[in-house]
């Protein structure tokens, strides 16, 4: 069972991503916050796999309660969710080491598919979310979308074709074991393509490494059910 806590300040959000969440017979919704300091509170009282935090909420925002739980308790998980006009925040998430990205007007099962691949270990960008991450990427730097997309396939070019491979899978928000069977190899190999992709893309978590995949056109489309 995975066992989830989300947090948004508007009751009405709440209540749908429970509703949503809860048709899903392997999740556990196990509390429920109104900002950033409750559910830094009910994550270290329930250590729960997955938290799920609206970017913006009042007192501490999402950003910062991410923070502070991936300290206090590193085994939780964490998604952002988000909406459009807040490219800068996910940056920063990103940066922070969010393993999830999920836009609140998205499709209900892509919450269930990004909490259930997060839990799983894999890093989950909404389709959406990563198209927006590239195109503010080129709309904020000196390069525009056709030469970010040329310098992150010079990137992905240096790996050898299994860690493209891999790449391409873990763009799709597949975890090691999902990669492995995909590959008919062991999932130790799998988690040493990965480690060794990180390491030649210099970035720091799984999330950014898709955010790679994204940039260089070679993540495959998730699949409809994980």
């Amino acid at each position: 069972m995975i066992r989830v806590l989300i947090a948004d300040d508007e009751p009405m959000i709440r209540a749908g991503l429970r509703a949503v969440l809860t048709t899903a017979a392997d999740i556990d919704v196990i509390g429920e916050a109104g900002d950033g300091h409750h559910a830094v509170e009910l994550a270290r009282r329930h250590r729960p796999a997955v938290a799920v935090l609206d970017i913006r909420m009042p007192g501490m925002n999402g950003i910062e309660a991410m923070a502070e739980i991936r300290r206090t308790v590193p085994a939780t998980r964490v998604i952002i969710l988000t909406t459009f006009g807040e490219d800068d925040y996910i940056l920063q998430a990103l940066g922070g080491g969010a393993a999830g990205f999920l836009i609140k007007s998205g499709e209900p099962e892509e919450l269930i598919i990004g909490v259930r691949a997060v839990a799983d270990g894999a890093a989950y960008l909404s389709p959406k979310v990563a198209a927006r991450v590239v195109a503010h990427l080129a709309a904020t730097g000196a390069d525009s979308t056709a030469t970010r997309r040329s310098s992150a396939w010079d990137r992905v070019d240096a790996l050898s074709p299994r860690e493209r491979e891999v790449l391409a899978f873990l763009g799709s928000g597949l975890s090691n074991g999902q990669i492995a069977r995909r590959l008919h190899v062991v999932e130790g190999t799998v988690k040493a393509h990965v480690s060794s992709i990180l390491a030649r893309l210099s970035v720091e978590n799984r999330a950014a490494a898709a955010v790679v995949a994204h940039e260089a056109g070679i993540a495959i489309p998730p699949p409809a059910q994980q």
